[in-house]
């Protein structure tokens, strides 16, 4: 089965907003480049920075659905993070620097429901992006699928909400789910795909809005009997991706 690379997307700062890529070049055991750089660690959180931890010492879109509607641009060169939000001026900051961290903290918190941990500081762990899982992953996903999912909830759906990396088109829902064990060559780069991923709260919201407007977790359990929705892969092999570029399995 063969399909095509549609789009490209990056997350640098975790829960906190994307970015779409015409290109990226990956390298073996590590994360996408500019993809979940950093994270918010909030009151309650055991994360210093010296160390991969999990989602539960972070601000996210499962708790505060409104950070759904955040957009992002990262100037890699200039190691600026620009945000923008409907419902908040545009900001654009250093994360790795104290003073710009404070001005963050205070543009993100009327975003926050207020009766949950308020954010704290930012992390940064070198050498890898803080993706979900403990090995550096890259969430690879389908539109078969997704389609599959807007048709069951009986409406259309921001593809944005499940925050994947790359996404193609393989023209049957849930084909991505076989793929558990196997490689998978997309562009230049070679992936092992190693789990489902199994959906939170923050699929619920709109990217849009920042509301919640869909019952994915329901309806995921309801038709299909999970709650999973692409895959995480690690790259074994790096090499530059493209849209349109070919998916396949090794």
């Amino acid at each position: 089965m063969t399909a095509e690379v549609t789009h490209i997307w990056r997350h640098p700062l975790k829960s906190h907003g994307r970015e779409a890529l015409e290109d990226v070049t990956v390298s073996a055991g590590q994360t996408m480049p500019g993809d979940r750089v950093w994270a918010v660690a909030h009151e309650a959180s055991d994360a210093d920075g010296s160390q991969w931890v999990s989602w539960a010492n972070f601000t996210r879109g499962a708790k505060a659905p409104r950070l759904m509607a955040i957009n992002s641009s990262y100037d890699e060169a200039a190691g600026l993070l620009t945000l923008t939000h409907p419902d908040r001026p545009g900001l654009t900051f250093d994360p790795d620097k104290p003073e710009d961290q404070a001005r963050f903290l205070e543009w993100e918190k009327p975003l926050l429901p207020e009766n949950r941990a308020g954010s704290s500081h930012i992390v940064r762990v070198p050498g890898r992006g803080m993706t979900d899982t403990e090995f550096p992953s890259i969430t690879l996903c389908n539109w078969a699928s997704h389609r599959a999912v807007e048709q069951a909830i009986g409406h259309d759906l921001s593809a944005k909400r499940w925050r994947g990396n790359i996404w193609f088109d393989l023209n049957e829902p849930w084909a991505e789910n076989n793929w558990l064990g196997r490689e998978v060559q997309i562009g230049e780069a070679v992936f092992a795909v190693r789990e489902r991923v199994v959906r939170c709260l923050a699929t619920a919201a709109s990217p849009e809005t920042g509301e919640r407007d869909a019952d994915t977790l329901k309806t995921l359990k309801d038709n299909w009997g999970h709650q999973d929705f692409s895959v995480y892969a690690e790259v074994v092999r790096g090499g530059r991706i493209r849209i349109t570029d070919a998916v396949k399995v090794l």
